[in-house]
């Protein structure tokens, strides 16, 4: 389980090193496009713009890809932990039934013994 919790946390520290890599190179591409421009400044500023909201667009569907893999593993790990506990507690079920087995058997070891003497 922990291991699954690691193997998780990994995840989503690859999902944000990928979104801040891909705001990084947004950002140094407008810069770039702003320093080289041959165009005039309101035809910059709209493009800029228009770049920005591109870019807006982008990265919410890269984001809500990324939240949908975040509750798709979330939902993973929820049955794997309900799984492992119901085989524990069948596990501890069956450990108190032999365990009463044995309790059983040293009870009738113990009235017999009462009996003979």
């Amino acid at each position: 389980m922990n291991n699954e919790n690691q193997e998780l946390e990994d995840h989503n520290n690859n999902i944000l090193g990928v979104l801040a890599g891909m705001l990084i190179g947004a950002l140094a591409g407008a810069i770039t496009m702003l320093l080289l421009a041959p165009q005039s400044g309101k035809d910059t500023r709209t493009q800029i713009q228009e770049k920005g909201m591109e870019l807006r667009d982008r990265t919410s569907g890269i984001v809500e890809d990324a939240m949908a893999q975040v509750r798709l593993d979330r939902n993973r790990l929820t049955v794997a932990g309900r799984e492992k506990i119901k085989d524990l507690k069948k596990q501890g079920q069956e450990l108190v039934v032999e365990q009463l087995e044995h309790i059983s058997e040293a009870a009738q070891a113990g009235k017999k013994a009462i009996q003979g003497s």
